[in-house]
């Protein structure tokens, strides 16, 4: 342990990252920009040939800073698991998606738990960083670990650590992010608390990996649940013919006993529409029934076919009918400034719209082009003429790079979602 120990202290362990993804590479450049030398683990080729050219597919990650890590050395990226028995550490940075019945979809962590152990040898830290249920690491991963022979503690260390990206968010990054870890024994969280102290500013330790799985969980669990109550009082202020916007803005007044949560089109990306449902489905093999969780997770999903029924609303008023409708969508990531689709609501809005024989377009600067059951879809640039030209224009993403001026001027009819345009006013504009 003091042998590896001394290594991470010296930045001069070597450090292998397996995920290439929107965790994955930002944590590899965060690591060797630290000057540790770092191996990017990936099945893709197509991510590991531009990491090697020093090309960033990661909106988050410049390929100036990618580029200069891997031309000093400190990062290069293989699909060739082997690299691993040359490290030190493995972090293991994997998607952990639902499966069609939302139940936690774990194949990516046995997948890469199996890479782990096929090259596990003495000494070796091994730190599972995918959002996952509580006793994953120890349940799943240890026992995998510890067929090759080796003690945990002694012979090889284990610990979990969940990550808290954000993708957009400039102010919190993956340095100043306080770093929760959760070892398997005290040895194993002492090893990883020194590891990522190497890259990050704080570091928490708890005493075990299900505390610092659940910790990821509570904190996700927190926001769906409380997105779900505000998307609920929205769909009541929409009955009781009051501004919903308005009323949460009056209560943020308040300076003590209330966080403002705002209601939206439905909930997107890889942590909150996903991570509460692992923690619900752990409680059904214990006999307990998560109520909040699954209560939230209809209201949020049922929000999109609220935007559907808001369209058709407004355009009724103004005596046209949704089918052979032109409605435009400005955004389609699912949160603003992003290149990031997944779980987007805005794809199950076209999906239901183009359903009910909507022509639909869409505008994204981050999305070009979008490949739906349909047939694929491209961004349309949005000028006056094509705004004249549509009969309903809904802003579901909010992306600072839109010309609102230019959208409030000549669109007649506009659904906005997101409250995008509360600095301006017109009898055009109707809010979720």
């Amino acid at each position: 342990m003091e042998e590896l120990l001394t290594k991470i202290s010296s930045r001069s362990a070597k450090l292998g990252i397996m995920g290439l993804g929107y965790v994955g590479l930002p944590l590899a450049v965060e690591f060797a920009g630290a000057g540790l030398t770092v191996v990017g683990l990936d099945v893709n080729q197509g991510k590991v040939a531009k990491i090697q050219r020093g090309e960033s597919y990661i909106l988050d990650v410049e390929t100036e800073a990618l580029k200069a890590v891997v031309d000093s050395g400190h990062l290069r990226a293989t699909t060739d698991f082997s690299a691993i028995e040359d490290v030190d550490a493995v972090i293991i940075c994997v998607p952990t998606p639902l499966g069609k019945t939302r139940e936690p979809d774990v194949s990516y962590i046995v997948e890469a738990t199996g890479q782990a152990a096929k090259y596990l040898h003495p000494g070796m830290l091994v730190v599972l960083q995918s959002t996952t249920y509580p006793g994953t690491t120890e349940e799943l991963v240890l026992p995998k670990l510890t067929e090759t022979g080796l003690e945990v503690g002694k012979d090889f260390y284990l610990a979990f650590s969940p990550e808290r990206v954000d993708p957009g968010n400039e102010a919190y990054t993956i340095r100043n992010v306080p770093k929760v870890v959760g070892g398997v024994t005290p040895e194993c969280t002492r090893l990883a608390c020194a590891l990522y102290a190497q890259c990050i500013e704080h570091v928490v330790p708890v005493s075990s990996p299900k505390s610092a799985e659940m910790c990821k969980l509570i904190e996700n669990t927190f926001r769906i649940i409380n997105i779900g109550l505000v998307n609920e009082l929205a769909l009541l202020s929409d009955r009781l013919g009051i501004d919903i916007w308005e009323a949460i803005d009056a209560a943020a007044t308040k300076p003590f006993g209330f966080m403002p949560f705002y209601p939206g089109p439905g909930l997107g990306g890889h942590c909150i529409p996903v991570d509460p449902f692992y923690l619900s489905w752990k409680a059904k093999l214990l006999g307990f029934e998560a109520r909040f969780i699954e209560l939230a997770g209809m209201i949020n999903r049922y929000m999109p076919y609220h935007v559907v029924a808001r369209i058709m609303d407004v355009l009724n008023r103004r005596g046209k009918c949704l089918q052979g409708a032109s409605v435009l969508i400005l955004g389609i990531t699912y949160k603003a400034d992003i290149d990031d689709i997944r779980e987007s609501p805005a794809l199950d809005i076209i999906q239901m719209l183009q359903n009910k024989g909507a022509e639909v377009s869409y505008n994204d600067p981050y999305i070009h082009s979008l490949k739906l059951s349909t047939g694929e879809i491209y961004s349309q640039s949005v000028t006056a003429d094509f705004l004249k030209n549509t009969d309903c224009t809904v802003i579901i993403t909010a992306h600072q790079m839109f010309d609102y001026s230019l959208i409030t001027q000549n669109a007649d009819l506009i659904l906005d979602t997101r409250n995008a345009l509360k600095d301006f006013s017109g009898s055009h504009i109707v809010k979720l």
